[in-house]
This record gives C-alpha cells, structure tokens and sequence, in this order.
C-alpha cells in the first residue's frame, strides 16, 4: 500500500513511517521539522540525541534496502500539500501533522491561536487535497481521547445513541475538551465528519491515549534510528516524565490528588493500529471513531508503579504532590470503551516492570542530558501570559509559517 505519513519527524510519526516501511508499504514522510523548533523555543531537548531526518532515513535505507522519500514543507500551503498527493499517489494518509501540546497551547493567546490554526487549517487543507485530487484515499487522522473529557458517563467509541422525547439518534459524542490544543481536535473532528458526509471521503479518527515507549522493533536497529524522549514540562509526557525524575533522583511530582485518570498506550501498539486502519478503510462517506487505548491508569496510580519499579532497580524514590497547573477534576469517573481495533486484530503490549526498567535505563543512560528545571510545570491553564511565553513572546510567530 502507498502510505503518506505527514509529520513523518515526530515521535509517532517517525515510529510509524518505520514500522510501515519495515511491513513492505511504500512510504513517504512529509516534515518541516517543525518540531525541533519548538525545543529550541522552550529550551528544553529530548532526553535521546536525534540525528536530522536525512540522515535517518539514509540509515534506514542502508540496513534495510527500503527508501522513504521524503517532502519537506508546510501541510499549511495547499499548493505544496497537493503537489506531494499528485506526485506521490498514496492510497492512505496518516495525518500527524500537528502542534500536539496541551501546555503549548495554553502559554498565551499567540500560541492559543497558533495551535489552532496550524491544526484546523492543515487538516482542512488535507481534506480538500484529498477531495480535489485523490477522492479514493483513505484519511487516518490522529485524533486524541483529550476530546471527550471526564464525563460522568462511559465514553463510547465516538458516537452515541441518544433517546430524547421519543425519539432517538445516533450522534458525535459530547465533547468536553480541556484546552486549546484539545479543541483543535474537536475542531478537526467536525471538519473532517462534514467533508465525508458532503463529498463521500473515508476516514478513521483515532483518538489516542498516551503513548509510552520508545523502542519499536525497527528504531532498536541502529543508534541514528533512536526515537524521541520528551520528559519536559510542555511536551513530555507523565510516564517519561516519572521515569526520568527516577533516574535523576527526584521526587515524582504528581498533581494534585493524582486521580485524573487517562487511557495508555506502548509505541508499539500505535504503530500496529495505525496499519490495522489503512488496511481496514473506512467506506466511502463514513468517519469512524476508534478510540486508541489499551488500558488506564490515574496519574497516582503510575507514580507508583514507577516508584516499586525503581526501587527493584536500586533506587529509592518519593512521590510528591503539587498543585495542579491545570483547571481539572482531581478525582473523577473515567470508562472508555476501545473494542474495534482489538477486533481489528491489535494484539496489545500491556505496561509491565520489563517496560518500566527499559524507560529508567534509557534515562539512565542519558542522564548526562536530563534538565531537572524541566520537570516543574511553568504553563498555568487559569493565566493568558505564562513566563514559557515571556523568554520568547515572538517564538510562535517566527515558526507560525511551517508546519510538518
């Protein structure tokens, strides 16, 4: 199958381009590099050395035979966008390409609104490059479960069906997002179930949980193929974030009472669900929903897996609360359903104590780059001007041109 990756330099989407290629897809990525700017706006890198992407993917072709072409540009300029879709033909396109930072959004209003336009505008963009030039192929978007909230009820895959004064549907299920970055999200949602039900598009949104992990079967083949690491306070996650704190021997800072409870996932289930999707389209006009977890935990509950999991490694570690940066039930009701891609064959890696040491291994083993100032949130979702905003007020103007 010809697969498009955009925002093929990311921490999923260059697992992803890896893993496809490695399957015998034929595979393009499509990046600015973006991402790497934003490191450089915040101050912060990732805990692994990455190599610029031509040189991945010159490694790749060297120890595997396989090439993955490469378009450097902005998903925000249509005229480049529908240069790649006619040049390359793919018959999916897995959509990365976006800023995917709740914190990010939320240092002020430049970056509030960059977020939103680099998202909505890019995907609006797909979808009518989509549309214009490749009407059979098949949209995977990545959506994330940060759409739905906590609602006091389960969260079905997607839609619900709804009885109301005798009668009943089936609709999007309510939304409650919990920033910026998450209402880009819902934004794309509606956009791209509009377009499928106007112009006939097929489409699969695929709202993610968390991913851990770095090591996928295909990045471990070579030192330049390593993947990202992002523990900081904007874009890291909690589990990188408790891992490197246990190496670096730190208290695990968690917020609040720790029960905001989320859906997780490993890198290598991301990977495998994405191609479960494309091989799997959805059919003409229909956005399908699946929701891309595979098991939960609240944020109390990992701080002390991690804490057993170290202290089998030797290391003694505390768990410490703090107040939480964001405006967020502490303790809340969370059921998610995530059936179809289970059906569809994803055979899941559970969170287990060999995953937990192989993520404080890899901290310690580059605990020379770790950067304690980072693990202390500076973004605080009840201000408009966040001190991340005021060392470089203009940082999202000066990339706001780009885009994966």
């Amino acid at each position: 199958m010809r697969i498009c990756v955009l925002g093929g330099d990311g921490y999923c989407g260059w697992a992803t381009a890896l893993y496809l290629s490695e399957k015998g897809h034929t595979v393009s990525v499509v990046d600015n590099y973006i991402r790497r700017q934003w490191d450089f706006e915040l101050g912060a890198q990732t805990l692994t050395p990455i190599q610029p992407l031509a040189d991945r993917l010159r490694v790749w072709q060297q120890l595997t035979g396989k090439t993955i072409e490469l378009f450097v540009g902005d998903v925000n300029d249509y005229e480049f966008l529908a240069d790649v879709m006619e040049r390359f033909e793919p018959e999916a396109v897995v959509h990365f390409a976006e800023q995917r930072s709740a914190p990010y959004s939320m240092i002020d209003r430049k970056h509030a609104i960059f977020t939103q336009v680099n998202n909505v505008v890019g995907t609006m963009n797909l979808l009518f490059a989509i549309q214009e030039l490749r009407p059979d192929c098949h949209l995977v978007k990545l959506g994330t479960m940060g759409e739905y909230g906590t609602p006091n009820i389960d969260i079905e895959e997607g839609y619900i069906r709804i009885e109301h004064n005798g009668r009943s549907d089936v609709l999007p299920f309510p939304k409650q997002p919990g920033s910026f970055y998450h209402l880009s999200k819902v934004h794309d949602s509606h956009n791209m179930m509009f377009a499928c039900r106007i112009w006939g598009l097929r489409a699969t949104d695929l709202n993610q949980g968390v991913v851990y992990g770095t090591v996928t079967d295909e990045v471990v083949m070579d030192e330049a193929l390593i993947n990202r690491f992002d523990y900081d306070d904007v874009f890291g996650t909690v589990l990188n974030r408790f891992c490197t704190q246990a190496a670096a021997g730190h208290p695990l800072t968690v917020y609040g009472k720790g029960g905001q409870t989320r859906g997780f996932l490993d890198i290598r289930d991301t990977v495998r669900c994405i191609e479960l999707a494309c091989l799997n389209p959805a059919k003409p006009g229909e956005c399908r929903v699946f929701n891309q977890f595979t098991e939960q935990f609240s944020v109390l509950q990992l701080a002390e897996m991690v804490k057993k999991a170290a202290g089998e490694l030797g290391m003694h570690v505390d768990i410490e609360h703090q107040p939480t940066p964001r405006v967020e039930s502490e303790q809340h009701y969370y059921n998610a359903k995530h059936s179809s891609l289970i059906d569809l064959g994803l055979q899941p890696h559970y969170l287990s104590n060999s995953l937990l040491d192989s993520l404080m291994n890899i901290a310690i083993r580059y605990q020379d780059r770790i950067d304690t100032s980072l693990f202390h949130p500076q973004v605080k979702w009840r201000s408009t001007r966040n001190t991340t905003a005021r060392k470089s007020a203009s940082a999202a103007e000066a990339v706001s041109g780009l885009a994966r």
